[in-house]
């Protein structure tokens, strides 16, 4: 998050008081990022500092490692409150695929966070699957 912020504003002692951070903290901090990572991350002048061509792939991924991050933590603030979890469905190639599937489209804009895993087959093999206990590929 500090590069992410640091990368914005080029401002190591602007990003240290947005933060409510010591400028030399902030500094240490990056500077073992870049010894972490085996590449400089910025070109340091005395008013501001300058992002070289590596900062961009590391950039792209704090983003989306945040994003997950961010994702997360809702996903467990709403486990509560919110149905998740998994449906698994067998059944056979019929006309009443169409029906399941609408039903399946109404179902997911209520409840996002519920996932279908659907086997297709004879009405002999997902009997025998659910027998044995090897439902939807799962062993």
């Amino acid at each position: 998050r500090y590069f992410l912020v640091v990368a914005q504003e080029e401002s190591i002692t602007k990003v240290a008081a947005l933060l409510h951070l010591t400028q030399p903290t902030l500094s240490r901090q990056l500077m073992q990022l870049e010894e972490e990572l085996g590449t400089k991350l910025f070109h340091r002048s005395q008013y501001r500092i300058i992002l070289t061509d590596d900062r961009m792939l590391l950039h792209r991924r704090a983003q989306e490692l945040i994003e997950l991050a961010d994702k997360t933590e809702r996903e467990f603030l709403c486990r509560e409150t919110e149905l998740s979890g998994e449906i698994a469905i067998g059944c056979g190639e019929t006309q009443s695929m169409t029906f399941l599937s609408q039903q399946i489209c109404s179902f997911r804009k209520l409840y996002p966070q519920v996932q279908f895993r659907i086997y297709s087959a004879t009405a002999d093999d997902v009997r025998e699957r659910i027998k044995t206990g090897c439902w939807i590929g799962v062993c």
